[in-house]
């Protein structure tokens, strides 16, 4: 990724905004370009500068006029003064150390917002009543979540595919009310976690394996589908697009 590149989508990032197939190519140019990792630390400064003054209007004391005042009429320093240097080298260490902690948070994020998934993923499996409403039928599995989620979704139709619709329950992630529906193909269930997009949810990365799991992650009408299965990753990823398909209008 060039620097071009990624200044464009760089206050996607700040914002947790970017898909997460970028995430990764994002994070890994940051690392190695001092010049654009510089440019994120100052924009991230600016936006919580920008936030702190919208929530609380910051009016200067007289006090603080006189320093400024006093400031202004001492005498400067040489330009090139040779001070600067090891004040420039503090600097890029510091923004390094920046830059390396927002990298480890969001993969920390990542790891606990996977972990979460496959621990409702298991205990379904081992649970004797899997889910609340029982049904093959999409269109009665659907209308059963009105009133109880803050958003709706379409289920594909499965004639003529591998896949079969067990039923559904209504599950919490991130304190958030979401859907977990659970299909089968074959003897292998593949759960199927619907949930409004935000940045917690977002930072599940687009496609991986864990503790034995394929965990697939897309994006669609404002909804984040994960499908965690012990299937493999070609038959987790076809109803991951056909779910993303019934979204489409």
């Amino acid at each position: 990724m060039t620097c071009v590149m990624l200044r464009e989508k760089l206050d996607a990032y700040i914002d947790s905004s970017c898909p997460p197939e970028e995430l990764e190519l994002l994070e890994e140019h940051l690392r190695t370009c001092p010049s654009c990792a510089f440019e994120a630390l100052h924009r991230m400064q600016l936006k919580q500068a920008t936030k702190a003054a919208a929530i609380e209007r910051f009016v200067p004391s007289a006090e603080f006029r006189a320093r400024m005042a006093t400031s202004l009429h001492a005498p400067r320093r040489p330009r090139f003064a040779g001070f600067w240097v090891p004040s420039l080298s503090l600097a890029a260490g510091l923004l390094f150390a920046v830059i390396a902690l927002m990298v480890w948070v969001r993969h920390v994020q990542r790891q606990q917002a996977v972990s979460e998934l496959l621990d409702l993923h298991v205990a379904t499996l081992a649970s004797a009543n899997p889910v609340d409403v029982i049904s093959t039928d999409r269109h009665t599995v659907k209308p059963w979540f009105q009133g109880k989620l803050p958003f709706s979704f379409n289920l594909p139709e499965l004639e003529n595919s591998p896949y079969r619709l067990f039923g559904g329950k209504l599950v919490y992630f991130d304190h958030a009310p979401g859907a977990q529906l659970v299909y089968f193909i074959g003897k292998h269930q593949i759960s199927v976690f619907i949930l409004q997009d935000d940045r917690t949810i977002a930072s599940v990365g687009a496609s991986t394996r864990t503790n034995g799991f394929n965990v697939e992650s897309e994006t669609s009408a404002g909804l984040r589908f994960v499908l965690v299965s012990d299937t493999n990753p070609a038959d987790v990823h076809q109803l991951a697009d056909l779910l993303k398909a019934a979204q489409q209008p």
